[in-house]
């Protein structure tokens, strides 16, 4: 039994087919492919559905601006001033939604 075959594309780097299954499994693995630069046909039941192909950035990259002002410069509000047991509240919502 072959577990991969292999379609030359015009491209320099060989496509992959693989099965949904075997996609859901691999997953990790199939995306270091496409950053690699390798594309990857998805099959149910050996019909091609889908191509997961390498991302091409478009337009301007983005970019990190340099903060405007510091952490420490922001003054955090007050609390609410409300004792709430969290446990309570939300042992009472999934009673609510029984």
């Amino acid at each position: 039994m072959i577990g991969h075959d292999h379609i030359v594309t015009m491209s320099t780097k060989p496509e992959r087919t693989v099965k949904v299954a075997e996609l859901k499994a691999k997953l990790s693995a199939y995306l270091r492919k496409a950053r690699q630069g390798h594309a990857v046909t998805v099959c149910d039941r050996d019909t091609p559905v889908a191509r997961l192909v390498p991302y091409e950035v478009q337009g301007d990259v983005l970019r990190v601006r340099k903060a405007t002002s510091a952490l420490r410069d922001f003054v955090l509000p007050p609390p609410v001033g409300r004792n709430v047991d969290s446990l309570a509240a939300l042992l009472a919502e999934r009673e609510q939604s029984r």
